[in-house]
């Protein structure tokens, strides 16, 4: 491979959200990576750091161009220029979207086991949640078509919010879900809030679906919240964007997201975007091909030597869902045992809501030796 991706980079006493743990401690819990993004980035970012004036930024056509160019390349979407509006992340888009777009005590509709945040999202800002369970059958999950629709016959149900590709469960929702999706919230006026962030993190040989381009239905009840910083480990930068289609609609996400002065970018967000998109192609293929390798080593040690637990199999993300057969619907005390025997850090389901309380979420976006000890901590405090 032409990138390094097996040597471990020390995140202690960096100030990492992550690692801001004990000595001793391994963390493979929240969804950031333990390698250097891309050098193209990296240079990208040095060049504008040796500039050494940090004033406030716009939006270039060339970060436009970054945008649409990488989706139609990579994902056969062709989005336009006046689609896009710059954000400082993906959470600070869909919390400033609940607020734009819904009235207080209106249902915002969840499809669990789905990211957590998304829970604070709505109900911090005064909105109740609805969940819509996904159905687990034969160590895989799909939509329960059925409830779905009944929830979003309630009129008080006035957003739905997606999760394309799926996390933690990893799913990738087929064209034929998402227009069967689309057509039901369109039917019942509800609008379609689909979080896209890992749409770049497939297996290799794997491709989404983006929502907004399965149909004129589905492209016009629907506001998309895309960035690089899942895919090129830039969270830290603050740096996304919001694709709304419709006029009327992008406007009002405009109004909101300037409302709340998350619509304007630091002095890095834009150049590291455009850098990730325009030429860091390479290293993420390669990057994709180690994480596929990680989840293969990791699936293999758990079938193995960790009888209790469960890969559920996934086709994006560098998230592990692991069933825990023996776990009682206790996932938040396993963690919590495992932390404390073995010093391994993990995810307990229980907060993905409904349907989590027996998985646990590992994250394995990380070098193969530091994997594989993760996976010896957790054989040992799952013996324990």
């Amino acid at each position: 491979m032409k990138y390094d991706f097996d040597t471990p980079v020390d995140r202690r006493h960096t100030g990492s959200l992550k690692w801001d743990v004990e000595d001793g401690e391994l963390p493979m819990w929240v969804a950031d990576m333990d390698f250097r993004t891309a050098p193209e980035v990296r240079a990208a970012i040095e060049k504008r750091a040796a500039h050494g004036v940090f004033g406030y930024s716009v939006v270039p056509d060339a970060w436009y161009e970054a945008y649409t160019g990488w989706w139609r390349e990579r994902h056969s979407f062709a989005m336009r220029k006046e689609w896009l509006i710059f954000c400082t992340g993906v959470v600070p888009a869909i919390s400033s979207i609940v607020r734009k777009l819904t009235t207080p005590a209106e249902k915002v509709l969840l499809q669990p086991p789905v990211y957590n945040i998304f829970y604070h999202s709505v109900r911090n800002n005064g909105r109740q949640v609805v969940e819509n369970e996904l159905l687990y059958e034969d160590n895989a999950y799909r939509i329960d078509f059925d409830d779905l629709e009944k929830k979003l016959a309630d009129p008080q149900v006035t957003m739905m919010i997606l999760c394309n590709p799926h996390n933690p469960v990893g799913k990738i929702w087929d064209r034929d879900t998402l227009a069967r999706i689309g057509e039901l919230c369109r039917l019942h006026h509800v609008l379609v809030l689909s979080d896209e962030i890992h749409c770049d993190l497939t297996d290799p040989g794997v491709s989404y679906v983006p929502f907004a381009s399965v149909s004129e239905t589905c492209r016009d009840n629907s506001i998309t919240c895309i960035a690089p910083t899942k895919a090129f480990n830039l969270a830290g930068l603050q740096t996304a964007a919001v694709c709304v289609p419709d006029e009327v609609l992008r406007h009002k996400v405009w109004r909101g997201l300037n409302t709340d002065e998350a619509a304007e970018p630091n002095a890095f967000a834009v150049d590291a975007a455009v850098a990730a998109f325009t030429q860091g192609g390479g290293w993420l293929d390669e990057l994709r091909e180690y994480l596929y390798r990680n989840k293969e080593t990791a699936a293999a040690y758990i079938a193995e030597r960790i009888p209790r637990l469960r890969t559920v199999p996934s086709q994006a993300t560098y998230l592990m869902w692991l069933h825990d057969t023996a776990g009682g619907g206790k996932a938040a005390q396993t963690a919590a045992h495992i932390r404390q025997t073995a010093g391994l850090w993990l995810s307990d389901g229980a907060q993905y809501g409904a349907g989590g309380a027996d998985f646990l979420r590992l994250n394995v976006a990380c070098p193969r030796t530091v994997l594989l000890d993760g996976l010896d901590r957790l054989a040992r405090g799952l013996a324990d």
